[in-house]
């Protein structure tokens, strides 16, 4: 089974091997006091990817290398600063490990993987140690030999310098290290990583093949919004391997990101053209719709076990924890195969395909080329006077679940404004990120109380399957009540939340 660690480093294009004369001065990167050598290993490292070098292209690697303490499979992800997420599996034959593929899958999209680079590095290793011995940042100097396996591919050589921090190091130590290494001459490497480098000494694929995106009139309508798709559709391909490997949140950070991504394409119509966008904003409804199930399940189990744990032991009446036990199990189980099930299907895979092709190439209308000022503030405007129907005309029915459902609908037009907003907000400036603020406000108090609603229907059939099974009902009596008051509070904020949002949907400089 693959294992995962989170890896700090950075790479600099060091002199000569032989000339190490900076090496004494980086006892200077306080707390380092001394340096250790650890010996010298040969490494050789297979490459994989697409033809196309789609991993390369979105800031992955995959690997399988024989040499060092690290033998092994390694698929390595981006995050965010001088970090990366390095998946390590077994040495297994030339097949890339089942597990790897998948995780990579949101980025090949589907493309078969082969070898498209070898480098071999002899790698002579030192220690940086604090005052007590203990190791701070593992320091290589790896003389390097790449050689291209894709038609028309070249060779080439290079010294380079790798400075990796261990498990629990301040990355501040980064900084001092890169300033002493500065004062010696030494620079950062030109590419963020050797097979990058290696790809672009060997081919031109990295520099002419495809990829390139199609760049928007600068300053444009059309160039904003596509930033924000581009953001995000990115956002959607980092997140797939967190979902596929169950990470805490993951779930409900893809599902709103395809709600952020849907809303945009809606939107801005003006600007992206609709026979395009239109199949695109079907499948990520549709995406968003088959991750609810578990992410509706994650928030409805916390809120059901947050409300037993908040009531006093006497008015816990029964085996509630077990009848919770049961229901969170079977719930559970079926969402998480939804979930599998999706990320495998070759829907979810086109919608990749689709969104790649959008950020690549996209459908420009001619309004895209207008000012951002005008063709944004019309779009976000249109997308509030439809919130504004529906929370009017919501807000004026009784109390009841006509009306409840009726403020869901109106939350669902707050996500979209709130989701306009934030594309527009780089050229609007501070009258979006206000209305962008208050909207949000409206769909929280409108959200806990559809939150309310939900909670009190599955108290309702976990009180009937509890009482089919001659346990008390009280407690999940109590809780429903409970419920329902809370959701009536909030729907007695919900009018001054939306007041606020009229306010700074008023603002002058959001109207022409």
């Amino acid at each position: 089974m693959a294992q995962s660690k989170r890896e700090t480093e950075r790479k600099y294009a060091a002199p000569a091997a032989d000339d190490l004369s900076w090496l004494p001065g980086l006892t200077r990167a306080d707390p380092v006091v001394s340096l250790a050598e650890a010996g010298v290993h040969e490494l050789d490292a297979l490459y994989y990817d697409t033809a196309d070098l789609r991993l390369t292209r979105t800031g992955a690697t995959l690997r399988r290398r024989t040499g060092g303490t690290d033998a092994g499979w390694h698929l390595k992800l981006p995050l965010p600063g001088d970090s990366r997420e390095e998946v390590h599996a077994p040495l297994t034959s030339g097949d890339v490990p089942a597990e790897l593929r998948e995780l990579a899958l949101s980025r090949t999209r589907g493309a078969a993987l082969r070898p498209v680079m070898r480098l071999r590095s002899t790698r002579t290793l030192r220690l940086l140690l604090d005052a007590d011995g203990g190791t701070l940042a593992e320091l290589s100097v790896d003389a390097v030999r790449a050689d291209a396996m894709l038609d028309g591919g070249g060779h080439a050589g290079w010294t380079e310098l790798e400075v990796e921090l261990a498990d629990g190091t301040d990355p501040a130590l980064l900084d001092r290290v890169e300033k002493v290494l500065r004062k010696s001459g030494i620079d950062r490497a030109p590419g963020p990583s050797k097979v990058v480098r290696a790809l672009s000494e060997t081919t031109s694929l990295l520099a002419d093949g495809p990829g390139a995106r199609r760049e928007p009139v600068p300053g444009s309508a059309g160039e904003h919004v596509l930033a924000y798709v581009a953001r995000w559709a990115g956002a959607l391909t980092d997140l797939d391997p967190a979902v596929r490997r169950d990470e805490p949140d993951a779930v409900h950070r893809m599902r709103t990101t395809a709600r952020r991504l849907r809303g945009c394409l809606r939107t801005y119509r003006s600007v992206l053209d609709r026979e395009v966008t239109d199949p695109l904003r079907r499948d990520l409804r549709w995406l968003a719709g088959e991750l609810g199930a578990e992410r509706d399940h994650e928030v409805l189990r916390e809120r059901l076990v947050s409300g037993v744990r908040a009531l006093p032991g006497e008015l816990v009446l029964g085996p509630v924890a077990a009848r919770l036990q049961v229901w969170d199990a079977a719930h559970r189980a079926q969402g998480r195969r939804q979930v599998v099930e999706t990320l495998g299907s070759p829907r979810y895979l086109g919608l990749l395909e689709g969104l790649h092709a959008l950020t690549t190439t996209p459908p420009l209308r001619p309004k895209a080329a207008g000012k951002p000022a005008k063709v944004l503030t019309r779009a976000l405007m249109k997308e509030y006077g439809r919130l504004a129907r529906r929370l009017d005309h919501a807000l004026a029915m009784p109390a009841g679940p006509a009306r409840d459902a009726a403020i869901h609908d109106a939350r669902k037009a707050a996500k979209r404004v709130r989701y306009a907003a934030e594309a527009a907000r780089p050229a609007l400036g501070k009258p979006a990120r206000r209305l962008g603020a208050r909207v949000k406000a409206v769909q929280q108090v409108s959200g806990a109380q559809h939150d309310g609603v939900v909670t009190r229907d599955a108290l309702r059939r976990i009180a009937i399957s509890a009482h089919a099974a001659g346990e008390p009902g009280f407690t999940w009596g109590l809780l429903h009540g409970r419920e329902e008051a809370a959701a009536g509070a909030r729907e007695r904020q919900l009018p001054d939340a939306w007041a606020r949002a009229r306010a700074a949907a008023a603002h002058k400089a959001l109207h022409f």
